[in-house]
């Protein structure tokens, strides 16, 4: 059966929503909702049989861990074994917000959501509709992006209906998130903070919210091992990609471009130009889509035109290379995994 979709937008409606969700995880099914980075594929974090059913939707390999969502402190105190002083500082900067923090996991903690491992990643989502629906559960959430495994993230309902609508009971529609991209994720169970996947907030935000003299947060980590469990999800080499081939590049005129694509040969009409600085004007590059030049409002419609590329029958797209920088890091990882051939 199609999944139930339902609207948020008026009071009542909202209110309706919450209580069919809740009703739905404390049954121990998986239901999509909205949060502030994407939409995500939630179940109860405390329920084992729960959590193996987003595995079972998504596709999703065993050893890639998910994060817990909370919506108090009780919950994330719940979840960790202990909360390191960077976690502290962190969560205080940060909560409600798009960050993850990994920490020792408590033993309440099933081995399904951490993969076995020892750590668990915990994150206090903005989305009202998120925080809602933790509280009238009250049980953490795992909740990874709701689409199928290493595929696109879904930033609208339409998205995760299009992957999954007919493997779930529920879909609420929340509209458009606001970031776009997924959470940063640092580990602060060492002595120096660890960012294990890139995002929206910056290292240097996260460095300024630690004491004075404490490192720079050191981000610069290979994927894992084969066979080995991650920390964080986001570190497989191949991720939030479309289904058509993607590619990233840096051209200064349509001349560079067209030898970028000269021992390509796809039909020019399957190829799909991104661009946010150097845009094709003169109709060589039939598809073209220009994406804002800022970090946060690229972040936003990123996915959304990845998306549309492959509804439209794209077999390639040429993405041209985001600046240098801090504040594009996030981006510049998912175009990076995006590109990736390499499945881990």
């Amino acid at each position: 059966m199609p999944a139930e979709v339902l609207s948020i937008h008026t009071p009542a409606l909202f209110e309706a929503a919450v209580t069919r969700a809740a009703a739905l995880l404390r049954a121990g099914e998986a239901v999509a909702l909205p949060t502030e980075t994407v939409y995500g594929l939630a179940a109860n974090a405390w329920d084992p049989a729960a959590v193996a059913r987003i595995y079972a939707a998504k596709g999703r390999p065993a050893h890639n861990p998910l994060i817990v969502h909370v919506a108090d402190p009780d919950l994330a105190a719940a979840c960790a074994a202990h909360w390191p002083p960077h976690a502290a500082l962190l969560a205080r900067a940060f909560w409600p917000g798009p960050l993850t923090l990994v920490v020792p996991r408590s033993p309440r903690v099933p081995d399904i959501v951490t993969a076995g491992g020892p750590t668990v990643g915990i994150r206090w989502p903005q989305h009202p509709f998120m925080q809602a629906v933790i509280r009238a559960c009250g049980f953490p959430l795992a909740a990874p992006s709701a689409n199928l495994a290493n595929r696109l993230s879904p930033t609208c309902a339409a998205h995760v209906l299009a992957q999954l609508g007919d493997v779930l009971p529920l879909v609420v529609d929340g509209g458009d998130c606001n970031v776009g991209i997924e959470s940063t994720v640092v580990d602060v169970t060492g002595p120096v903070p660890r960012v294990l996947r890139p995002g929206m907030i910056s290292a240097e935000a996260i460095l300024a919210a630690c004491p004075p003299g404490t490192g720079a947060p050191d981000g610069d980590h290979p994927p894992p091992q084969a066979g080995s469990t991650p920390r964080s999800p986001g570190q497989l080499d191949l991720h939030y990609a479309p289904r058509a081939r993607l590619t990233v590049g840096t051209w200064s005129n349509e001349a560079e471009l067209a030898r970028l694509l000269a021992d390509d040969r796809i039909d020019p009409a399957r190829i799909w130009i991104v661009a946010h600085s150097s845009v094709p004007m003169s109709g060589r590059f039939p598809n073209v889509v220009l994406i804002p030049g800022d970090p946060e409002a690229y972040a936003r419609a990123l996915y959304g035109e990845l998306h549309r590329c492959d509804e439209a029958g794209a077999e390639r797209i040429v993405v041209e290379a985001v600046p240098e920088g801090t504040e594009w890091a996030g981006i510049a990882d998912r175009l990076r995994r995006a590109a990736s051939t390499v499945a881990s």
